[in-house]
């Protein structure tokens, strides 16, 4: 797992953040560049390893086409994409990563790393300051794929019997049985992504009682 990244000035962020959409994209993001930004203190500069971790700049501090980005009209929506990247370990293990708990989230980074109890809770602080800023909703939270599909549980519950099956039909053998399926589909999901899923489903749950298609 990747070593998170955290800063002593959490509640800087919301500053430094809303001074990348307002200010010109520097060649590279340095302290020096901080400090022409008003961050002069010695401890602003940590804030740079939490840019870079999600991606608004390259390794070396040099801004990326997601900091651009970051600076349009969807600049909440960007950084909940853009955190989703950078913590992508953690989404792994929490999809809704975003809405966990202090206690869920000081588990998963004290037991990937070797820190110590302060630098976990400004881990944690660090991330929960980053996604008070961004917009999670429409995001499939799937992590490795676009498209979300949930068939299951297939509830399989008979009906209530007949009359007729009730005094003895040949029906009562074959009781009815109703099935549910719930259909989860990302709003990023493409046409085609949608028409081979419905096509699989018409494959699998139809194919067997209907072999000419």
């Amino acid at each position: 797992m990747p070593t998170y990244p955290y800063t002593l000035v959490t509640g800087k962020l919301k500053s430094l953040l809303q001074k990348i959409r307002s200010s010109g994209i520097p060649p590279k993001l340095t302290a020096a560049h901080l400090k022409t930004l008003g961050f002069t203190s010695s401890n602003d500069a940590g804030m740079i390893n939490v840019i870079k971790f999600i991606g608004l700049t390259d390794g070396s501090g040099i801004p990326t086409p997601l900091w651009s980005e970051y600076r349009g009209r969807d600049h909440r929506a960007v950084l909940g994409k853009a955190i989703r990247q950078g913590y992508a370990d953690l989404f792994a293990i929490y999809p809704d990563a975003n809405a966990r708990s202090v206690a869920d989230l000081t588990h998963v980074f004290s037991t990937s790393s070797t820190a110590g109890e302060v630098v976990v809770k400004q881990t944690v602080q660090t991330f929960k300051a980053l996604v008070d800023e961004a917009d999670f909703s429409g995001q499939s939270g799937s992590g490795d794929t676009a498209t979300a599909l949930t068939t299951g549980p297939l509830h399989a519950a008979p009906a209530a019997a007949s009359p007729i099956a009730a005094h003895g039909s040949p029906s009562a053998k074959h009781p009815a049985v109703h099935i549910d399926i719930q259909i989860h589909i990302s709003p990023e999901s493409s046409a085609e992504q949608i028409d081979k899923m419905f096509e699989s489903m018409a494959k699998h749950l139809y194919g067997a009682n209907n072999p000419a298609g």
